[in-house]
């Protein structure tokens, strides 16, 4: 029998959508090609002509390639583009909270639009977890379409290992962007620091802030307990996690993340910003901290506190591990993906 071929729109270099692609191809015997716009975010005028002509880009893609069907992330461009793309079926994501951001947006209005019309058309809609069926669910989207389940991670390569450094070994492996708030954590450190705690601090991954938290580091007499890794290979990642007993994310917005699964799956302490993406995992003092978000006070009151109290911390380890096996396994969460999308082909007319 020949191979199923699927179509897929978006950024094929991003992580979440490798992820995506590679389960597809393991789980499911699926062929895939790929459509993504070229000109950069930052050429906006040149970006936003490639988005008006991308229909008839795309359409001589299916000309040539002859998909079975066509998947795309975020519903409010390439989810949008599949929806009007002709073909079916159609498998979108969500990747954010509600993909309308930012909220203060002269865009705003007009992505509202184009999001609710990609919803109706699309045969299955893609929650990678709760929080982004809240906004579908306000808007009136046919929720018997939606497949709520994340990717998951690779339980294989994130294996748990239990650190029994008597100081602080904490690690930061997000994007080195404003939304995720590295400032307000190297300010909760310098607070550590002042109250003569000890700690180490690993800051994984490159970003336009680069430089700047650098600088925040030695201006906080903290840049001798800062360990800036820059960018690092995939493979490298979860031995830094096994090195850490704390896991740490601040950031103001989130969807559904695999770096709180990794660092769970890796037996570290997650201590993260407390949003309704974070709340749908984590439970204060129970298995991590949900901490207000910009409070830098709060987050090293909560840091010194959990430190204190080993046993609760170290329970939460063994609770996360079972929870991430359970819920985020890449094996049996992409098995499942990959078979829903053989029904919809089995289903098509």
């Amino acid at each position: 029998m020949n191979k199923k071929k699927i179509l897929f729109l978006g950024e094929s270099y991003r992580a979440d959508a490798i992820t995506w692609m590679n389960g597809l191809r393991q789980f499911g015997d699926f062929e895939i090609c790929v459509w993504e716009l070229q000109i950069p975010n930052n050429k906006r005028f040149r970006r936003i002509l490639e988005y008006l002509f991308a229909p008839i880009s795309i359409r001589k893609t299916i000309r040539k390639e002859k998909p079975d069907m066509i998947i795309a992330e975020r519903t409010t461009s390439y989810g949008f583009l599949a929806a009007i793309s002709g073909m079916h079926p159609i498998a979108i994501a969500q990747q954010g909270r509600t993909d309308l951001w930012p909220e203060d947006s002269v865009s705003y209005p007009f992505k509202k639009i184009i999001q609710k019309y990609a919803f109706k058309k699309a045969d299955l809609i893609h929650a990678w977890g709760p929080v982004m069926t809240i906004s579908m669910k306000e808007i009136g989207v046919d929720m018997s379409k939606v497949l709520v389940l994340p990717k998951g991670i690779d339980l294989s390569i994130f294996t748990p290992f239990i650190n029994t450094s008597n100081k602080i070994d904490a690690i930061v492996t997000r994007s080195l962007q404003p939304e995720y708030r590295h400032d307000v954590i190297l300010k909760a450190f310098a607070l550590l620091h002042q109250k003569g705690i000890d700690f180490s601090l690993t800051i994984v991954g490159d970003g336009t802030r680069l430089q700047f938290l650098k600088d925040l580091a030695r201006d906080l007499n903290i840049e001798n307990k800062v360990i800036f890794t820059g960018r690092i290979a995939n493979t490298e990642l979860p031995k830094l996690l096994q090195q850490s007993n704390f896991y740490i994310s601040m950031p103001t917005t989130e969807g559904v993340s695999a770096s709180l699964f990794e660092a769970m799956a890796c037996s570290c302490y997650p201590v993260v910003s407390d949003i309704p993406g974070n709340q749908s995992w984590i439970n204060h003092r129970q298995n991590g901290q949900l901490i207000e978000v910009d409070n830098f006070e709060k987050l090293a009151e909560e840091l010194i506190w959990s430190f204190e109290n080993s046993e609760s911390r170290n329970l939460a380890i063994l609770d996360n591990r079972k929870f991430v096996e359970e819920n985020a396994n890449y094996d049996s969460n992409m098995k499942v993906i990959a078979d829903r999308y053989h029904e919809l082909l089995g289903l098509r007319k």
